[in-house]
């Protein structure tokens, strides 16, 4: 397993292992992928853009983690109250990754905004994690 892999594999454990996200979210509702049938509101980990951070000792990867909160019609506040958890959840957190040493996971942006076409709400939130 790659160390993108190993890092999704313990942000969907973290999110998914939540109680207070879990009562936000329903069961079920974090995905790997955007599903055409998905119930609102939902977690998508919507990509990984891994590169090569290794210093002259250390072998190591630079992760920016994009993650899609979706909410339903009139979900503005929804998705703040879900985004707000996942950066609780996740920034600055030490996850367990197999093979890897999770060194830093730091959350760099959110933007909220309104999707017209899917008639709701995204948030679109991105961490930066360092590997070795």
């Amino acid at each position: 397993m790659s160390a993108a892999g190993a890092l999704q594999k313990a942000v969907f454990i973290k999110l998914a292992g939540d109680a207070a996200l879990t009562a936000l979210i329903g069961p079920d509702g974090v995905h790997d992928h955007l599903q055409t049938r998905s119930h609102r509101p939902c977690i998508v980990i919507a990509g990984i853009d891994s590169r090569d951070a290794s210093t002259a000792s250390e072998a190591g990867e630079e992760h920016l983690v994009t993650l899609d909160v979706r909410t339903g019609e009139g979900g503005s506040r929804v998705v703040q109250e879900i985004a707000a958890r996942v950066r609780m959840l996740l920034d600055d957190v030490p996850l367990v990754l197999a093979g890897f040493v999770l060194v830093s996971l730091l959350h760099r942006r959110t933007r909220i905004g309104r999707d017209a076409k899917a008639k709701g709400h995204v948030a679109e939130i991105e961490f930066r994690a360092v590997t070795e």
